[in-house]
């Protein structure tokens, strides 16, 4: 379980301009020891911004920032040798081979295991041996994961990681990251793929117009939503529109389909029980409909 007193990563209303253009606008993010953290938002939402000033790539305009509890900006190399970072556009030497590249990025940061290495390039099915400048995007994204994951760090910094990856590959990224969180490790995940971030973090925070719009666990956040319900019954529905708390409601012979606001199903349930329920179903929102949930009502 996630540390709670600790946070690896911390952001209070940080604020980053280009210009005319207000990239961060107040930005908040904690990130707490030991969790997988989802860091949502559609592209030109801040998420990249947010992670480079996070990385003291940039400096901040405004805002309070502590990396494992110092400046990034100031402490950037002490502060490197504790993260891994996968960029989601990845750049490599051409003349270097994967092999090259991989072991010169881990011995920058001060670690290198060979034997997860070796582990790790059969997982993602790389072959090593090629020059960069031959690697389809999705290899080169192999090789940045590989040289991050090879490393014995605190904290693994991943924004949009699976970009070019197939599904089997992703599918490795998965079963890799879960076995991080297992041993310890702190993960941040930049990603606008809903359910590999559904799939994988604790927590989850929602990003818009550089503002931080919700941010929790994804079972706290669903409490403040609606279910998705289904009933089958012997006599038709009748009398639902007494109830505010219904959206989107379909009917089909006995057959009846609406969303509905967790705190009004118990009201709903005692009146549909006149009508004879032969069936139900319901479902908590994905964290698609989540986030276009939160989305619409900013």
């Amino acid at each position: 379980m996630p540390d709670t007193t600790q946070n690896v990563i911390h952001l209070a209303s940080i604020s980053k301009n280009f210009g005319k253009t207000k990239a961060l606008d107040g930005l908040n993010l904690q990130v707490q020891k030991g969790e997988i953290h989802g860091f949502l938002g559609p592209n030109g939402a801040g998420k990249t911004t947010a992670i480079r000033v996070l990385l003291g790539l940039l400096q901040k305009d405004d805002g309070e920032i502590q990396l494992f509890g110092k400046n990034p900006w100031e402490d950037a190399v002490e502060l490197h040798k504790r993260l891994a970072y996968v960029p989601g556009e990845v750049n490599l030497w051409d003349n270097f081979t994967g092999d090259e590249v991989i072991e010169l990025l881990a011995k920058m940061r001060g670690s290198l295991n060979y034997d997860r290495k070796k582990e790790l390039v059969e997982r993602f099915g790389l072959d090593t041996s090629k020059k960069c400048r031959s690697y389809s995007k999705g290899n080169r994204q192999k090789v940045a994961l590989i040289s991050a994951f090879v490393s014995d760090v605190e904290l693994y910094i991943l924004d949009e990681p699976t970009s070019g990856l197939d599904p089997l590959m992703e599918e490795i990224f998965k079963e890799t990251v879960k076995n991080l969180a297992n041993a310890g490790k702190t993960v941040l995940l930049s990603s606008h793929i809903l359910s590999e971030v559904e799939a994988l973090c604790d927590r989850i925070t929602i990003i818009r117009n550089g503002k931080t719009v919700e941010s929790g666990s994804l079972s706290a956040m669903r409490h403040l939503t609606r279910l998705n319900v289904s009933f089958t019954t012997e006599k038709k529905i009748s009398d639902l529109s007494q109830f505010s708390g219904i959206f989107d409601l379909k009917t089909s012979e006995n057959t009846t389909q609406f969303s509905i606001e967790a705190n009004q199903l118990n009201a709903v349930l005692q009146h549909l029980t006149q009508f004879g329920i032969t069936s139900m179903t319901s479902h908590q929102p994905t964290l698609e409909e989540l986030f276009l949930h939160v989305y619409h009502n900013q």
